[in-house]
């Protein structure tokens, strides 16, 4: 009998990268996550009122989560089949989604036309025509409120323009761009569910980011950052630095080099007629001719690089 191998191998698993733009962070800012976490309790009181008044019975909307990641990463999240109010803010054009469960959704259908709006009554399935128009009303009146309540964080006047059930088949925007997820508790009677607002990364934080590029200092303040400035400007005219005059370079095998001998001339790779590089920490400066001043070599300066000045 042969004992079965139980010996491992040396070489461990290759794991694949994961790509990560810098430039488009996949976290929020402590401020800006707090600025979002304000604005939605306020919209998800007003909410919960609203509710309230249009179903006829207590509900009840609280704020879960503010995270913000890629689209398909919350598309991921979502049931195969859900309600997916789609809209578009008026000022961006930017694509926003009010999700939520088809079991919630088809529980307010029932309040709406006069039913007992038992739980689970009525199955989830996707909403005739009559019932779109009811959901439609609500939800549009719901969101009429973004722009009251994120008056502080950025223009969100949103206008329904469908309905979606399956949101692996929802491309509303590229896969990889960051969007804001705002996680909803809704609770109508004693039923509670979770809802989802989405918003576009850049359309939720450009008026944040924009806001801390503002001069809010003092004019003492800026008068003191400017005379600090200058000072800086006036140091730095002072420091000294590494100036050198430089021909083309010469690429040659290691072979020569041990071989070259006292005497030995080299052929440089360098024109008579062409002027010498002036270079400033390994950067070219100017352009310069050899010459003498008194004892000692010299160059003259012919030309600038005016990138580098």
């Amino acid at each position: 009998m042969t004992p079965p191998d139980t010996t491992r191998s040396a070489k461990p698993a290759r794991s694949e990268a994961e790509v990560y733009d810098f430039r488009r962070p996949m976290t929020l800012a402590r401020d800006h996550g707090r600025a979002i976490e304000m604005a939605s309790e306020t919209f998800a009181r007003q909410w919960g009122t609203h509710l309230t008044s249009r179903m006829r019975i207590l509900c009840g909307v609280t704020v879960e989560q503010v995270v913000m990641l890629p689209y398909d990463e919350y598309i991921s999240t979502l049931p195969d089949q859900t309600a997916m109010f789609v809209g578009t803010a008026e000022d961006s054009r930017a694509t926003v989604v009010l999700q939520l469960p088809l079991e919630t959704t088809m529980m307010w259908i029932d309040l709406l036309l006069g039913g007992p709006g038992l739980d689970g009554a009525v199955a989830a399935r996707e909403h005739t025509e009559i019932e779109t128009s009811l959901l439609t009303d609500v939800v549009q009146a719901n969101l009429h409120d973004l722009r009251y309540a994120f008056a502080a964080v950025t223009p969100l006047d949103v206008k329904l323009k469908g309905l979606q059930y399956s949101p692996q088949f929802a491309q509303l925007i590229p896969a990889s761009e960051p969007v804001v997820v705002i996680s909803f508790s809704v609770t109508t009677r004693d039923r509670v569910d979770t809802a989802t607002l989405m918003v576009p990364g850049d359309t939720m934080l450009e008026q944040l980011r924009a806001g801390e590029q503002a001069d809010e200092r003092s004019p003492s303040d800026r008068a003191d950052a400017e005379v600090a400035h200058q000072r800086v400007l006036a140091t730095m005219q002072t420091v000294p630095v590494d100036v050198s005059v430089r021909l083309n370079p010469l690429t040659i095998s290691p072979k020569d080099v041990v071989n070259v001998q006292v005497g030995e001339v080299i052929l440089l790779n360098h024109s008579v007629s062409r002027p010498l590089e002036v270079v400033v920490d390994d950067r070219v400066l100017a352009h310069a001719v050899a010459g003498t001043s008194g004892r000692q070599l010299a160059c003259q300066v012919v030309d600038f690089e005016e990138n580098e000045r």
